[in-house]
């Protein structure tokens, strides 16, 4: 491990766990510099009893990942306005492989693919669970991580987190029932982008489901509503309303992690990065992120 190539494929693949548990690629890169500063810390007799280092790395990763999530519901309380997940670009957070030791779970059905493990609309979902069934999800899930490796790091039985597990999936799966297929969804993006762009308020308004809910993340760092807006006519004047307020921003759609998306663009820089989820040919959630700490991959 004290091999500098070994290091580095490791420190990507603990990025793309830790960003999955997280949410955010700051927090995930703090998590992992805490991680291999307990490496070094070690004595070189402690580092070469360690039979699977890179899953002890992953093991650590986890643990400090499972105490910052156990923190985040209490930072989250002073974080000004709704909290969101950092959107990032397709194939920006591939995980490099799974930790060595970990096997694959028999049934596909255990497995979602490592694409909608990055999109906004699944870290939502997870970003509800508790801890334990965040950490089960992710790396049972995620990256095969076997159920027995898994109960270590959280603190409970294998059979524990076989439960958490089984509830975290459902969560997930109720998440994506309806939810359009990607052609589907990349076309109704282009429309909502289309009439929003040319301020087509009626045409906006029919694309948005009756539910609609809009929120956006500027974290206190810019403007950004402080509560989440809820129906077609608020959510289509909201849009609408920013474009108008800021003529210099342009909006185009652009590949995210949830497929299509829209970004909020002057001079080559990325003001805000949105997604949305598209549920029977309507749009049922927006989620912009325009706080610039969460912005770092697009910029």
């Amino acid at each position: 491990m004290d091999d500098l190539d070994e290091v580095i494929v490791e420190r990507r693949r603990l990025i793309a766990l830790a960003y999955r548990l997280l949410g955010t690629v700051e927090e995930a890169e703090d998590a992992v510099q805490e991680t291999y500063v307990r490496w070094y810390r070690l004595t070189d007799a402690e580092r070469s009893a360690i039979d699977n280092p890179a899953g002890w790395l992953s093991r650590v990763t986890s643990r400090i990942c499972l105490d910052a999530l156990k923190s985040a519901r209490v930072r989250r309380e002073q974080y000004v306005g709704p909290w969101l997940p950092e959107p990032t670009r397709p194939g920006f957070l591939a995980a490099p492989g799974s930790p060595a030791g970990a096997t694959e779970p028999t049934d596909p059905a255990d497995r979602v693919t490592l694409d909608d493990t990055v999109s906004t609309a699944l870290l939502v979902v997870l970003d509800a669970m508790t801890p334990a069934e965040r950490v089960a999800f992710v790396l049972h899930d995620v990256f095969a991580v076997p159920f027995g490796d898994v109960a270590t790091v959280v603190g409970r039985s294998p059979a524990a987190v076989r439960q958490l597990a089984t509830s975290a999936r459902r969560r997930v799966a109720d998440q994506r029932l309806g939810i359009a297929a990607l052609p589907e969804h990349d076309d109704v993006v282009r429309a909502f982008v289309s009439a929003t762009a040319g301020g087509d308020l009626g045409r906006l308004v029919t694309l948005l489901d009756p539910s609609v809910t809009l929120r956006s993340d500027g974290g206190g760092r810019v403007s950004a509503a402080l509560n989440p807006i809820e129906g077609p006519q608020k959510v289509a004047r909201f849009l609408v309303g920013v474009l108008r307020k800021r003529p210099t921003w342009a909006i185009r759609t652009e590949p995210t992690a949830d497929g299509l998306g829209f970004t909020l663009v002057e001079d080559a820089t990325h003001h805000g990065v949105a997604n949305l989820r598209v549920v029977d040919g309507r749009v049922t959630d927006v989620w912009i992120v325009l706080n610039p700490d969460k912005l770092g991959g697009w910029r």
